[in-house]
This record gives C-alpha cells, sequence and structure tokens, in this order.
C-alpha cells in the first residue's frame, strides 16, 4: 500500500524501481515483487520501453469512485459548527453555479444580534467576500471573460464596480490566500471568506464567517486563522495539496 500510495504523492508521471525503492526505504527486489503483484490487479501498469511504471485504470477507477461519493456540504458541516462555537458569529458555506455563487448551508450562533442568509438565492461574483473568493483563483481569461459578460452592477454601495478596482481586490485575494467584505453585498455586515480546493487545485466551494459589521472584524488575526484551518482540512479531504 505504501507504493501504491506513493504514486499518489509523487509528480512524476512514471517510476523506476530504484526510484521507489529509495524514497520508501525498501530493496529494489521488494519493490518490483510489490508492483509484480499491483500490476497483476491493473492498479500499476509498466512501458515495456523504459520500464517505468504509473498508475493502472484500477487506481484510477478507485479514484473516481471516491470523487462521485464526495458531498462537500458533508464535509463542510463539522467545521461550519466549530467556526460559529468559535467566534461566535454565521459560518457558510457556498458553491458557484456559472456566473453566480449561493449559499448552500450556515451555522447561526446563539446570539440577539446575528446576521442570516438566505440558501439557494443566486448573488453575482462580484460582490461580497465568498463571490471573490470564487473570482480571485479562476485563470485570468476566465476573469477576462466573466467582466466581458456582466457589467459589474452594485448590490449595495460598497459594492466594487470598477473592474480595474476589482481586479486589484483579486490580486491581493489571491496573495494572501483569502478575501473580505465590508457591506460589499448586504449593508451593515462583514465577513471573510477562503476558498476550498479539490484534488485539481480549483475551487470547489468557499467556506466563510460572517456577522454585523458593528461587533464582527473579518480581518482579525484570530477570525482568519481559523478560517483558513478549516478550509485547509475540507480542502484535504478532496485530496488538495498545496
Amino acid at each position: 500500500m505504501d507504493v501504491l500510495l506513493y504514486f499518489g504523492r509523487t509528480d512524476q508521471p512514471d517510476l523506476g524501481v530504484t526510484e521507489i525503492a529509495t524514497a520508501l526505504g525498501l530493496t529494489k527486489a521488494a519493490v518490483h515483487r510489490i508492483l509484480t503483484a499491483l500490476r497483476s490487479r491493473e492498479l500499476i501498469t509498466v512501458d515495456p520501453a523504459t520500464r517505468r511504471y504509473a498508475l493502472g485504470h484500477a487506481a484510477v477507477a478507485l479514484g473516481r469512485a471516491y470523487l462521485a461519493r464526495t458531498d462537500v456540504r458533508a464535509m463542510a458541516a463539522p467545521e461550519l459548527k466549530r467556526l460559529s462555537e468559535r467566534t461566535h458569529e454565521t459560518a457558510t458555506l457556498s458553491l458557484r453555479r456559472g456566473d453566480t455563487r449561493l449559499y448552500v448551508d450556515q451555522v447561526v450562533p446563539d446570539q440577539e444580534l446575528r446576521l442570516e442568509v438566505s440558501l439557494g438565492i443566486p448573488f453575482p461574483l462580484n460582490a461580497g467576500a465568498s463571490s471573490k473568493a470564487f473570482l480571485a483563483f479562476l485563470p485570468d481569461f476566465e476573469v477576462d471573460a466573466y467582466l466581458a459578460r456582466h457589467p459589474l452592477e452594485a448590490v449595495t454601495d460598497k459594492t466594487i464596480t470598477d473592474p480595474a478596482k476589482l481586479r486589484k481586490d483579486l490580486a491581493a485575494v489571491r496573495k494572501r490566500g483569502y478575501a473580505t467584505s465590508l457591506g460589499e453585498r448586504q449593508a451593515g455586515a462583514a465577513s471573510v471568506a477562503a476558498p476550498i480546493f479539490d484534488h485539481d487545485a480549483r475551487v470547489v466551494a468557499v467556506i466563510s464567517l460572517a456577522g454585523p459589521a458593528l461587533r464582527f472584524k473579518a480581518d482579525t488575526e484570530e477570525a482568519v486563522a481559523d478560517l483558513l484551518t478549516s478550509a485547509s482540512r475540507i480542502s484535504a479531504q478532496l485530496g488538495h495539496r498545496p
């Protein structure tokens, strides 16, 4: 199993017996026997010309089966609960749908003054921390295409509607790894959001903390650290390796 898992960890498309033996502290004879067994179940394939090994179609089928059963909402639920309990603010999960994103789950704190979001309602990708966390990690050509398709309309008087200003903000989000908003989607609300990555380093969801701006300071070190830890844990479950 260590040999099989090593193929999943390496960045190389194929491996030789000596490389595997050195990396795992095994003899070449042992590695050869293991590879022969894995080949017999089509978990590993070999190039006859180079004698180098790669993952076989049976291993790919295992990965696809896992991804087919992956439910980001279920994975994120414990983290949303933990975040809300630690910060006493609202924790949310968002998914992207085309050129919009929508909230699909939230955990609300037991406070008289609190923020609640509407689930299932689409929002533009330029309005608010969760939206910008999606947009910031798209390839530049996709950002260009989005801006070409959609004029940046204001949701509140704090929404960024200038393309140049938005691009600058998105660059800052990519650099620090999270987005913040002060009233950009909902007046009087503050939020901080971080992307959740899958095994291909694509953003598949966004997790956020939000609360009344009078109380919640979205860019505090504690809130950001808690949020990034939760995002990293969920990403790891999806196979992401930073």
